[in-house]
């Protein structure tokens, strides 16, 4: 199938699928005339790609895991053992990631707890106090 019609089959772009192509994660046949040509395995690894993204993976990862995915009844998943250190590296960056946002939210609420305590409801104080600015513009 050429391009658009892959396109609405997987409902992503085809300038998604341009990328997904410079990525390495695609690799259609080319027609004599240049047009690419998917067939409908392309269907499934994109199915892939799409849940791999979802999950918060990069195209470096998924291009790693994609040789390892298996179609099960329109569910992907790893096939083999290999793909495991991959995935745990993942995890532990989206972790990573998971405990720098609590920390920032904690220190948010912080900030919210200490500006409600302090009762300062008056405009012009808040300007004083911060050198003349009157809030965010």
């Amino acid at each position: 199938m050429l391009m658009g019609e892959f396109a609405r089959r997987t409902g992503v772009s085809q300038r998604l699928l341009r990328y997904y192509e410079e990525q390495g994660l695609l690799r259609p046949a080319r027609r004599p005339s240049g047009y690419r040509e998917y067939e409908e395995a392309d269907v499934v690894t994109v199915r892939s790609i799409r849940m791999l993204l979802a999950a918060g993976l990069n195209t470096v990862t998924i291009a790693e895991l994609l040789p390892c995915m298996v179609d099960e009844d329109r569910i992907q998943e790893p096939a083999c053992s290999s793909a495991l250190p991959y995935l745990d590296r993942e995890r532990a960056r989206i972790d990573e990631a998971v405990a720098g946002l609590l920390a920032a939210r904690d220190r948010l609420d912080a900030l919210i707890e200490g500006t409600a305590a302090a009762g300062v409801t008056d405009e012009e104080a808040c300007a004083v106090a911060s050198g003349g600015a009157q809030g965010p513009a």
